[in-house]
């Protein structure tokens, strides 16, 4: 029996959901937009911040708050079963497309929080698919420094970088 997920009002959360099978999904710069255009329908229908987040090529990580009464499991539930609905019809398949449910743990202090986000902005260079967190198009930092505050939101401080 699968253990219940620690929620609590008001928190922020470190959120990963991995690829079925550790398939090379976001390989494709299309598919990583794709997923990018669900999240921002995602906001538009839920009330949400990001605060970061980044793609990988076989799973994806955000740091994430809901807000009001939003539920985290509902937003994240509705973000990857439509990517996944997308995914399959335009790849002409049927089947799960991520391995499992969410993984998500609760942000306690400001030094968490600190970590994750860089955690989560140096995932594509730890794999070394870059050089520099700042330069990678498919993570928050990225647009944070742009000022694109489409998917991220506009930090509440600075993270120094």
């Amino acid at each position: 029996m699968r253990q219940p997920r620690l929620l609590q009002k008001g928190a922020k959360y470190h959120v990963s959901s991995k690829i079925n099978r550790s398939e090379l999904v976001f390989e494709n710069d299309e598919i990583k937009m794709l997923f990018l255009d669900v999240v921002k329908k995602a906001k538009k229908k839920y009330k949400f911040i990001v605060h970061n987040f980044v793609i990988m090529n076989n799973h994806v990580h955000f740091l994430i708050e809901p807000l009001n009464d939003e539920s985290l499991s509902r937003i994240m539930q509705w973000i990857l079963s439509v990517f996944s609905i997308y995914y399959n019809k335009i790849h002409k398949i049927k089947g799960h497309t991520w391995q499992s449910r969410f993984w998500s743990k609760i942000i306690d202090n400001i030094k968490q929080l600190f970590y994750t986000f860089r955690y989560i902005s140096e995932n594509p260079v730890k794999a070394n698919m870059i050089n520099d967190a700042k330069e990678y198009k498919y993570g928050g930092l990225y647009y944070i420094i742009k000022s694109i505050y489409d998917i991220v939101d506009k930090p509440e401080f600075d993270y120094e970088y």
